[in-house]
């Protein structure tokens, strides 16, 4: 012993102790800003393109937002889950650049500005239309410059000076240009067919523009007399009845439909009291039948019906619900009923139509109930068979079909010469010469179709209305921009085909003279063939494009395959201002549109000089050229559908960047774009270049609250990312997109984002720790691997195993598995194990001792490794602790790659079995730290069975006193002295607080 050791003292100046200005409290809010400031002076995002210039390219196409509004939780997560891929591949070494986009024209920006011409109550049709383009124009220029620094903010990396806009004048040509490829290869036409239709917008809508919400409707029962049956001539004078929610449509009826094979009843309908026909009504049956035909008019007619055998009942109930309305208690008479019984013969014995096919039917004939108005409604309404959708789930088994409003109408009277009317305009009224309906009220005001409403109140009067009642719950579609109830309305709409399969004759495009539709262009084989040698249709394109793509998660497969599968002709057309034209000319007198390449090319050299207003200001007699004569020619003012706008971005941004037929490796968007932006990028991709434009793509799920519910404003439960930001930072909410199960849905809340801050908190010391204990570290300071520790070799082991598992999870766009890999790491087996472990050394050892140079060295890697993998996640704060460590004015974590990790670093223990026995000794000196018995584990000396290493080196690594052999474990206070400088109880110690031999001659030195 030294005569230092006889007086203890305090030896914490003597203690290296971790120094750094790396702080504890993050204050992200304040340093981003300035962190953000330094990408912008250095040219980050050109400094990765020039330095990864020649490298393996990964191209993610990003899907465009509205220009309108704030930004909300959804773009902030789908933004932010794009940068880190971004990041992650261009950390994996590749060329990985990030065009942002924004999608500029539709519904939309249109309807804002419309809606500040109604506050100053005016009309938006009577201002010239392209100064009333200008101004959504400037709306959505105003709205990507927000929008813009609101993603900046959240550290999204990319081309911020040089963003894809589809109001630019180059996408709008190259949108006209998408179009008049398959115009030019026939595979557009022009029909009139039901679409979605708001009314309130009074546009045709895409399907995936519309939303469903549950909403409560009329729903009515109403009886076509029966005038000729070829096949059962018993049922003539009969009423066919059929059920509908749709009363407005029963106007524009045009044909019923019956199911072959569906089992109808031929029934009579009788008035009994107290629920059965033997109660005689003499005395006051004539004036009980007076009152109910006064109010059930159609009961005058002695009602016999014609029903699905199996809805009988429930038509019966509906009958007698509103029987129950009918007050007889003056009359003597309580608990009337309606009783639908088998029509019988005279000798009272069941009809043999009692009960027949749906198939007997056939060659049948209705008359309207509103017949005697003449004209359109004398004519006859024919029996058609619907087999493939009359079904006896609900209502009675018979469909009354209107092909203006009904995909499943259009098709069946289609195919049986019948076309639609077009009785309903744009506003959703009636034309003003339609009948008795013309401009009373838009059909989906419910005034306008309540039981009370024009239509059932006249269908009432004729005896046709046999039950109505304004209580039906169902779900129905809305816009999900005006949030208005929409309709299916048969208009000319412009259509490219899903199912045409050969070249189009142009003789078949247009519309004729009276409205009805022509049949489809066919498709032209420019696309490939067939195994058959026929050119495939554009359908059978998509599906297989579809399993040619990969798909994450796997199952987002299905939905995208059976929404193609099943979905219409694509309608491409709307009636609104803003927007890309169909920059098309139609011959009057042939309903063909010229399909002439010299006349497209003009058209689109106007368009990238003069954007799309082009065409409105157009002398479309220079544009059609010498060869064709205006006054010949309609030009066609319709705008194109957004979705085909955004569905050609793949042309003007992935093509026109970097070259003809460069695909994207990844589309990214939340699950609502298989019927949107994947679909509609999927279907014009295939129909002019045959194949899809991306490699893969990645499905998200939306953000909720924090108790799983669809945020709303009406609710109060909106999460503003952007008040996030402000109060802690946009790390935290990258950290939260990362750890999140975003292949579903995904909740967020204050309690979720406690939990987020927990985990960042535990990074962040990780940080610090690594910066403090790396302080005035040198190259020279390394060890070699070889002469390292089995400690130090076994982490490195792990860090090798961890860098795996990310290099993975970033292929598989798994990154709450990579953040999961990466925590579990930091706090498992450094925070809670090795730097625990090793404290002794680092704050103790000699500065030049091997196992202090070691555990540094081994400091040093895990630094610039988890820096690194942190980096695509917590851009902010990876910036911040390298910049900690490596200041510099011009250099940026984020243009460093995947580390390379030494090789040689494996590990000889079965340090499974180690750190499992570390787990027990810690518990079992538990008990003895609650009861006060030691203060710490190096008061403890330990017993354990099966010893995998050197005794001294298991006490170092179970920080006690002493580790002897036995077969359990056990713990007893040690009786040893404490050193006063590393506080270990070891033998040499003779005085309580003297040093230890280690300490006394680190002191000396």
């Amino acid at each position: 012993m030294t005569d230092a050791q006889e007086t203890p003292r305090d030896w914490r100046d003597t203690v290296f102790l971790p120094k750094t200005d790396f702080p504890m409290k993050a204050g992200l809010a304040a340093k981003e800003p300035a962190i953000l400031a330094h990408w912008e002076n250095i040219g980050l995002y050109a400094k990765l393109r020039e330095q990864r210039a020649g490298r393996e390219r990964f191209l993610l196409h990003d899907g465009p937002p509205y220009a309108n509004g704030d930004i909300h939780m959804g773009h902030a997560m789908n933004k932010i889950l794009k940068d880190i891929v971004v990041r992650s591949q261009t950390l994996l070494g590749k060329d990985a650049p990030y065009v942002p986009g924004w999608d500029c024209h539709g519904l939309p920006i249109e309807w804002k500005v419309e809606e500040a011409y109604r506050a100053k109550k005016l009309n938006k049709d009577e201002v010239d239309p392209v100064a009333f383009r200008a101004e959504c124009r400037a709306y959505a220029e105003k709205w990507v410059a927000v929008q813009r620094g609101q993603f900046e903010r959240l550290g999204i990396m990319g081309d911020w000076d040089d963003p894809y806009l589809t109001m630019k004048f180059e996408s709008e040509a190259t949108i006209v240009g998408e179009l008049l490829k398959f115009a030019e290869s026939g595979q557009v036409y022009r029909g009139a067919k039901p679409v979605m239709w708001s009314p309130v917008e009074k546009t045709a809508l895409a399907e995936a523009e519309v939303e469903y919400e549950d909403v409560v409707s009329t729903q009515i029962d109403v009886a076509f007399e029966i005038v000729e049956a070829p096949n059962a001539p018993e049922l003539v004078g009969a009423h066919a009845v059929i059920w509908t929610t749709t009363p407005w449509t029963i106007p524009v009826n045009q044909a019923l439909a019956y199911g072959a094979e569906i089992e109808y009843a031929f029934v009579d309908c009788w008035l009994t009291a107290g629920g059965t026909d033997d109660q005689d009504f003499e005395g006051v049956s004539g004036k009980a039948m007076a009152r109910v035909c006064e109010q059930l008019p159609w009961f005058r007619n002695g009602p016999r019906f014609v029903v699905a055998m199996n809805l009988v009942a429930s038509l019966a109930k509906r009958l007698n619900d509103l029987l129950a309305k009918v007050d007889l208690s003056d009359l003597g008479i309580e608990g009337a009923a309606f009783v639908l019984e088998h029509v019988t013969n005279d000798d009272g014995q069941p009809s043999p139509l009692s009960s027949f096919k749906g198939s007997d039917l056939a060659g049948a004939v209705a008359r309207h109930p509103m017949h005697k108005l003449g004209g359109f409604f004398a004519k006859p309404r024919p029996f058609l068979d619907g087999s493939s959708f009359v079904t006896t789930e609900a209502g009675t088994g018979l469909v009354h079909m209107a092909p203006d409003h009904g995909e499943d109408d259009f098709l069946l009277c289609k195919a049986n010469g019948i076309d639609p009317v077009f009785a309903v305009d744009g506003a959703g009224m009636y034309r003003a010469d339609w009948a008795w309906l013309g401009g009373q009220g838009s059909v989906i005001n419910k005034k306008f179709v309540a039981s009370d409403g024009p239509i059932c109140s006249d269908l009432r009067e004729v005896g046709a209305l046999l039950a109505a009642s304004d209580d039906f719950s169902h779900s129905y579609p809305h816009s999900w921009r005006s949030k208005a109830k929409i309709i299916f309305r048969a208009t000319p709409q412009w259509f490219i085909p899903m199912d045409a399969p050969k070249p189009v004759t142009p003789a078949n495009a247009g519309v004729s003279g009276d409205g009805a539709a022509q049949e489809p262009h066919e498709m032209p084989a420019s696309a490939g063939m067939t195994a058959g040698g026929n050119a495939p249709t554009l359908r059978e394109l998509a599906l297989d494009a579809i399993e040619r793509t990969r798909w994450v998660p796997e199952r987002s497969t299905n939905r995208i395959r059976s929404m193609v599968e099943g979905r219409p002709d694509w309608v491409i057309s709307r009636q609104r201002a803003w927007g890309v034209p169909i920059a098309l000319y139609v011959n009057r007198a042939t309903g063909d549109y010229l399909r002439d390449p010299a006349v497209n090319a003009r058209i689109l050299e106007a368009f990238r000089a003069g954007g799309a207003d082009a065409w409105f200001q157009a002398d479309h007699q220079a544009l059609l050229g010498p060869d064709y004569r205006l006054e010949d020619h309609e030009v066609v003012n319709d705008i194109l559908d957004v979705w085909f706008d955004s569905g050609s971005t793949h042309a003007f941004v992935m093509e026109a960047r970097y070259g003809e037929g460069v695909r994207a490796d990844l589309y990214l968007e939340g699950s609502d774009q298989h019927r949107g932006w994947f679909q509609s990028s999927l279907l014009e991709s295939c129909g002019t270049r045959g194949h899809a434009p991306y490699k893969a793509v990645l499905t998200h799920g939306f953000a909720l609250d924090g108790k799983g519910k669809k945020m709303s404003k009406s609710l109060g439960n909106v999460v503003d990312p952007l008040k996030i930001i402000g109060e802690s930072g946009a790390d935290i909410l990258r950290l939260w997109v990362a750890q999140t199960d975003y292949f579903e849905d995904v909740r967020i809340g204050k309690e979720v984002l406690a939990g987020t801050g927990d985990t960042y908190r535990k990074l962040r010391n990780t940080f610090r720790y690594l910066l403090g204990a790396l302080e005035g570290f040198e190259d020279s300071e390394k060890l070699p691997v070889a002469e390292m520790p089995e400690l130090e070799r076994y982490i490195l082991s792990k860090l090798a195993t961890l860098d795996a598992e990310l290099m993975a999870a970033a292929s598989d766009f798994e990154f709450n598995r990579y953040s999961r890999a990466l925590t579990d790491f930091a706090n498992e087996d450094l925070s809670a194990f090795f730097f625990d472990i090793r404290k002794d050394s680092l704050y103790c050892d000699a500065p030049g001792d091997p196992k202090r140079r070691a555990y540094r060295t081994v400091l040093d890697i895990l630094f610039h490794a988890l820096v690194r993998y942190a980096a695509p996640i917590l851009a902010f704060t990876a910036e911040e602790a390298w910049q900690a460590r490596f200041p510099s004015e011009d250099g940026s974590v984020h243009l460093l790659e995947w580390p390379e990790l030494p090789k040689g670093a494996a590990s000889h223990a079965d340090w499974s079995a180690i750190r499992a026995l570390r787990v027990q000794v810690t518990e079992a000196i538990e008990p003895y730290r609650r009861d006060k018995l030691v203060r710490s584990s190096l008061e403890a000396e330990v017993t354990a069975p099966d010893l995998p290493l050197a005794a001294d080196e298991l006490a170092e690594l179970f920080i006690v006193s002493k580790v002897d052999p036995a077969d359990a474990v056990t713990v007893t206070p040690t009786q040893r002295l404490k050193c006063g400088r590393c506080w270990r109880h070891l033998p040499e110690v003779v005085i309580d607080g003297a040093l230890c031999d280690r300490c006394t001659e680190v002191v000396g030195a």
